[in-house]
């Protein structure tokens, strides 16, 4: 039996192994079941009403003390905000975490999670957050190229010593936060940012060129093929398994493949070496491409949906990867995640339409988190001022409390938007076997449209009864033929909030303010809280 000093020093040992167990048993995890996204915490669903910072807007620590408890009062629980390699490691080999010790001490002090943004080597395509250490040194750290040969403001995938010292750089940080956030402040961490070749298609250097002429690695070829059946039309248009090149395998997408395989190989040695200091899940963001772009107009060989499986088959540390959303096909982009396995997380949208976005990502794609970018932009209302709408949303979906990750879990919630330049101007969803069709809100007697969006979110709570948050819509709701042929009618709507556990009635909504009874008639200018109870009859 050991004694004395041996003793203490194998009981110290003890004891910081059973922590890190403890700790590890209790990680947070992303789980994704019959369409429905979770974020455990401590084992519970855990929905971020998140937002993320603008990218200059956690560089020093007293940002976080005039930031944080006013996000915490605009009902955001959940921060989005960047670490920068240059701020934590100024010096090769000397960290500095003061800056990010704050922001997790602010925010835990008011109930809010985080999650960090590792601008690494790459953030939106450029390497700008890299240590001027790294940027003075093209020898050591080399850079893409043009066709022309000339350096871009971009660190190579090819660099070893650029992927040895992020890779360490990331483990540091990671460590450091295992270390410091017990409490499991920081939920999740992204790694690197929107990755990607911009203004040529792929790295020319002399490197990369010789890499490009040689063979496409044999396990890549064999992955995609096992795969075959299930390949993006992107991918599987272009996918030649009979090649040995890159432009034989990938023909007119070799560029961009070749690239995406290369960015995929490096951040997932990074992601590693930071996982096995601290495993919280690391999901990677992308820079949609837009309507008719080509690659290299927009970050070439990220992991957007057309070309994602060749991340999933070389990128086994990443746990899911998120659309960055600022174009107006919001749907589309998350139907694409969806079709690739992906639980459902927006870390970055375009602010405008994020209060009705919002109640698309939580009621119809059932996800776990939805993040408008530049958050700390939103103004605290003056006396007397209504609350800015995406504060309105989150209120509102705050107040469900369990009501809301318990109904997606079942399948009991729906949603839809609607735009004055939508398609169609009345879209409908069913729940329940009852068919609600939303358009958007018009006068009387001249129909003259009262505003150009709307949406909502329905969740189901019996089988007669359904709370509506929403803004901007009139509602019918119909029987749903395909459960059976009874008519369907509206019994009552009430307006509601909750204090507490308790619903309180505003309003009991009836007459000209339900078109006598006969719809759900929202407010076009702001968002509230519906209870709606319904009936159906015998025809």
């Amino acid at each position: 039996m050991p004694h004395g000093k041996n003793a203490r020093l194998l009981v110290g040992t003890l004891v910081a192994l059973l922590a890190t167990v403890v700790h590890a048993a209790d990680l947070p995890r992303v789980t994704l079941k019959d369409g429905a996204s979770q974020l455990l915490v401590d084992g519970k669903p855990y929905i971020m009403f998140a937002g993320e910072l603008g990218n200059s807007s956690a560089g020093t620590a007293a940002q976080a003390d005039t930031i944080l408890p006013r996000l915490a009062s605009q009902h955001v629980n959940t921060v989005l905000m960047p670490v920068a390699w240059e701020q934590i490691e100024p010096t090769e080999g000397s960290f500095d975490f003061r800056i990010l010790d704050h922001w997790i001490d602010v925010a835990r002090s008011h109930k809010q999670h985080l999650v960090l943004l590792w601008f690494g080597t790459w953030k939106n395509g450029f390497s700008e957050y890299a240590p001027a250490w790294v940027k003075a040194d093209a020898v050591r750290f080399p850079r893409a190229k043009a066709v022309d040969g000339s350096p871009l403001e971009i660190l190579s995938t090819f660099g070893a010593e650029t992927l040895k010292s992020d890779s360490r750089a990331f483990a540091a940080l990671m460590e450091h936060v295992r270390q410091k956030d017990a409490q499991q402040t920081v939920l999740m961490v992204q790694v690197e940012n929107e990755v990607g070749v911009v203004g040529e298609r792929r790295d020319r250097s002399d490197t990369a060129n010789q890499a490009f002429r040689g063979d496409v690695p044999s396990s890549l070829i064999a992955t995609l093929q096992a795969g075959r059946a299930s390949l993006t039309p992107e991918l599987a248009a272009h996918f030649n398994p009979q090649g040995h090149t890159w432009s034989e395998v990938f023909g007119d997408a070799a560029n961009e493949v070749f690239m995406a395989y290369h960015y995929a190989g490096y951040i997932d040695a990074v992601a590693a070496a930071g996982k096995a200091k601290y495993a919280l899940p690391m999901y990677l963001n992308v820079q949609l491409p837009a309507f008719l772009e080509r690659a290299g107009e927009y970050p070439s060989g990220g992991p957007h949906p057309y070309f994602q499986q060749v991340y999933r088959a070389v990128a086994t540390h990443i746990d899911f990867y998120s659309p960055d959303i600022y174009w107006p096909e919001f749907q589309y982009w998350i139907t694409r995640y969806q079709a690739l396995g992906n639980p459902i997380f927006v870390p970055e949208a375009r602010l405008e339409p994020s209060p009705y976005n919002a109640l698309y990502a939580y009621g119809e794609a059932r996800g776990f988190g939805f993040s408008p970018f530049d958050i700390d932009s939103v103004p605290m209302p003056a006396k007397d001022e209504a609350e800015p709408l995406i504060m309105q949303v989150y209120g509102l979906l705050g107040s469900l409390g369990d009501m809301l990750p318990s109904a997606q879990a079942a399948g009991r919630t729906r949603a839809l938007v609607l735009h004055a330049q939508s398609p169609r101007p009345t879209q409908a969803v069913a729940l329940g076997g009852y068919v609600f069709e939303g358009t958007l809100a018009r006068s009387w007697p001249k129909k003259e449209l009262l505003t150009d969006d709307g949406a909502m979110l329905v969740l189901q709570t019996s089988a007669d009864e359904f709370y509506v948050i929403g803004s901007g819509l009139y509602v019918n709701v119909k029987r749903d033929p395909d459960v059976d042929a009874r008519v369907a009618g509206i019994s009552s709507i009430e307006e509601v909030e909750r204090h507490g556990s308790e619903w309180v009635v505003l309003r009991r909504l009836n007459g000209d303010q339900s078109n006598q009874g006969r719809q759900l008639m929202m407010d076009p200018k702001g968002f509230h809280m519906y209870r709606v109870r319904v009936n159906a009859i015998t025809r």
